[in-house]
């Protein structure tokens, strides 16, 4: 017997759901079905294919072959839409990736819009920092992504905004009412860095200002980040897109030597995609209209507002995905 299209779906989604009931569940069979296909698949391979430990993950031959698994899954779901697609009407389960900025000022309008417009498609999203966005639109484990500055704008993507960079302070910093802070100015204030993926452009803030890069301390999360310039612990330089997320009793202060990161919404670079990411796309591209210029940051009020960031158009040029 030959390794089978539901061997490799049964396999992903064990993966992702992190055991087996939940894998059943994401595919409408039953628990007893999912450990007979997996089991299956560890007779034909000679070898386990995933540990029994919760959360279940790939064992090292496992993930060699979900790494061909997910292209594969991918590629047959999207034919499979090709399929229901000619109905006209867009059909599936996405999943989408985006970073936390994107998920939090981008994603709820565009997941409103898209229950509206395309009833039958499922959004699934995955948040992760920009490396991990991109790994796993490249792997397929997403369908589509919000990706940061990628190296060549992708065929078919939709510009979603471009914003620039806020120091983020407590609201009794010598510097909170300033219009307009220059990132020397922070050198007395430790910096706290986010390691989800904007390091690069920090680190072109400080060479414009001719400033040495000297973070103190690396977090993942930005919560975690807000919360220990809450504490008095230092100050951050984060994306205006993260407005709204300091609280209250922080302020967004527009970086001096500023620069601008771009988002993109699109689908894979290397493979087909799914028919409904298509239509999520050029959803994302009627809704963006030229920008506006929002007002400042407010520093003295309850919340800081964006000053850049913005939607856009795009005058990419527009292929078959």
């Amino acid at each position: 017997m030959d390794i089978s299209l539901t061997h490799l779906k049964t396999l992903v989604a064990v993966v992702d759901a992190g055991g087996f009931g939940a894998a059943a569940a994401e595919l409408g069979v039953s628990q007893s079905a999912v450990s007979h296909t997996i089991a299956a698949l560890e007779r034909l391979s000679g070898q386990p294919v995933v540990t029994r430990e919760f959360p279940i993950t790939p064992t090292a031959l496992g993930q060699c072959i979900l790494e061909h698994a997910r292209v594969a899954v991918a590629a047959a779901t999207a034919a499979q839409g090709v399929l229901r697609g000619r109905t006209g009407v867009p059909f599936g389960s996405i999943t989408l990736a985006a970073p936390p900025t994107a998920c939090h000022a981008l994603l709820p309008d565009l997941l409103s819009a898209w229950e509206v417009e395309l009833p039958r498609v499922r959004v699934v999203v995955l948040e992760g920092e920009d490396a991990e966005v991109a790994g796993w639109l490249g792997d397929a484990t997403a369908d589509a992504a919000v990706l940061v500055d990628p190296p060549e704008a992708p065929t078919r993507a939709v510009l979603l905004a471009r914003d620039t960079f806020c120091a983020a302070m407590r609201r009794d910093h010598p510097l909170a009412t300033e219009t307009v802070v220059d990132i020397a100015d922070l050198t007395d204030d430790p910096l706290l860095l986010s390691t989800g993926g904007c390091e690069p452009h920090i680190r072109e803030l400080h060479r414009r200002a001719r400033s040495e890069f000297r973070p103190t301390h690396r977090v993942r999360q930005l919560s975690t980040l807000f919360s220990m310039v809450r504490a008095g612990i230092g100050v951050t330089v984060v994306p205006e897109s993260a407005a709204g997320m300091e609280g209250d009793d922080l302020v967004l202060v527009p970086i001096k030597h500023n620069l601008e990161r771009s988002l993109y919404l699109c689908g894979p670079s290397d493979r087909p995609w799914h028919p409904a990411v298509a239509h999520m796309v050029d959803t994302a591209r009627s809704r963006t209209r030229p920008a506006q210029q929002p007002p400042s940051p407010r520093h003295h009020s309850s919340r800081s507002v964006p000053q850049r960031a913005r939607t856009q158009t795009n005058d990419l040029p527009v292929a078959d995905p």
